[in-house]
């Protein structure tokens, strides 16, 4: 028997309009699980896509450090010291930690509570003021929309010079009013606006990088009176090396330099962006062998359901079987019509429930960017190429283990006690 054979296609169309109420059911157990799969499948990516936009405006292989108070004694000091970091520090680092990428020390005014530092005529806002250097841009990714960044003159020459935000330009400029050249003064000191930017990051973390001015570290320091103080460091591991290793290095570094005990894990405060970034991986990893699980096992319900009915169409023709045998059909052509007919049902109601489940993932992914909504937890939900092969090719393979053993009950029929029946 032939797969190709027409007259075998009309046979099986045949069989399954015979019983059309008991075929549509059993073939929406199958459009049923497989829909369900795409849209845990589209969920998820939705989510995931919302969790890791928190991580693009920011380098993945970053991390942060900063100094809190001292919990242990050493070297004659008392515990509950207070220390700061300094400009000796970034230049230790950058020498004895070779597999440090970029290096960026900051200071912020006022630390992290903001009042009306930040004025240009009658108009003020409470904005956050950093001190940085070029290289920040290498772990905080900003989009210059006007103008231009910081760049190492800034430094050397301690120009008074600021790069602002699109909300700090929205309070402080009228709409169409060209920032670039005025003045903003930041706690009584004047400068001059060199760039505007736009954060790359989203949710609330966007708002809050929008209301952002960046002035050179070496200015913020002379300005502020903040001496060779270093606020913390923003720092990145070179390509191919665990930044929670630099961390490591640069921890131990900082220990000895202000004599810190080695054991004082607490004396630092740091985060890193890589292990976070690691473990929202292996969450979603998880949560997509979860996906998995739960979509074929429904999916196998209905496959189930595609097998008992099998088995009740070849009870139901076993005369007409064993008729066939007696006149000459082999075992494999007894076996492949029951297995087409099993794989045609089970292909075409899930071909038709993945195609139902595609078409509602994308329409909410379209629906959400035509309305706007904007929700930081879950952006742009969808369900990839390679998933939907992987579904249709479970789907195919489960088909035919739905027509195995009812072929196999087909093929055990006798002949003559069929004919008997």
């Amino acid at each position: 028997m032939s797969v190709f054979d027409r007259d075998n296609w009309y046979e099986i169309w045949a069989s399954l309009d015979k019983n059309r109420v008991r075929t549509a059911l059993t073939a929406f157990g199958v459009f049923w699980g497989i829909f369900m799969l795409m849209l845990l499948l589209g969920s998820g990516r939705g989510l995931e896509n919302g969790t890791q936009a928190d991580f693009a405006g920011s380098a993945t292989n970053s991390f942060y450090v900063w100094t809190r108070s001292t919990t242990k004694a050493y070297r004659g000091l008392p515990p509950g010291r207070r220390f700061e970091l300094n400009n000796g520090d970034v230049e230790a680092v950058r020498r004895e930690v070779p597999e440090a990428g970029v290096i960026a020390p900051r200071n912020q005014l006022g630390g992290f509570s903001r009042g009306n530092n930040v004025s240009r005529g009658t108009r003020a806002g409470g904005f956050t003021v950093m001190g940085d250097y070029p290289e920040i841009r290498g772990i905080q990714n900003v989009r210059i929309d006007h103008g231009r960044f910081l760049n190492p003159l800034d430094l050397e020459e301690g120009r008074k010079v600021a790069v602002v935000g699109t909300r700090v330009q929205e309070l402080l400029f009228d709409a169409g009013e060209e920032p670039i050249g005025d003045f903003v003064r930041i706690n009584g000191v004047y400068f001059k606006v060199i760039g505007v930017f736009s954060p790359t990051s989203r949710g609330n973390q966007a708002l809050r990088d929008a209301e952002t001015i960046f002035i050179p570290f070496t200015t913020f320091q002379r300005a502020f009176n903040v001496g060779d103080e270093v606020g913390w460091f923003a720092i990145t591991s070179k390509p191919g090396i665990s930044a929670s290793l630099v961390e490591e290095r640069v921890l131990e570094l900082l220990a000895q330099r202000h004599r810190v005990h080695p054991e004082d894990r607490r004396a630092f405060g740091h985060w890193n962006t890589e292990e976070e970034f690691r473990q929202l991986q292996g969450l979603f990893g998880g949560i997509r062998v979860l996906i998995w699980i739960v979509g074929v096992g429904t999916l196998a319900a209905g496959v189930i359901g595609v097998s008992n009915i099998m088995l009740i169409v070849v009870k139901e023709r076993t005369k007409e079987i064993g008729l066939r045998r007696a006149i000459g059909a082999t075992p494999m052509s007894i076996i492949t019509q029951i297995l087409l007919e099993s794989v045609a049902l089970t292909a075409l109601s899930g071909y038709l429930g993945l195609l139902a489940g595609v078409v509602v993932v994308e329409g909410s992914r379209i629906a959400m960017q035509t309305a706007g909504v904007n929700a930081d937890m879950f952006q742009n939900p969808g369900v990839s190429f390679s998933n939907a092969l992987q579904a249709l090719a479970i789907l195919i393979i489960c088909g035919a283990l739905a027509g195995l053993i009812p072929a196999r009950r087909a093929v055990a029929v006798s002949p003559v006690e069929a004919l008997h029946a």
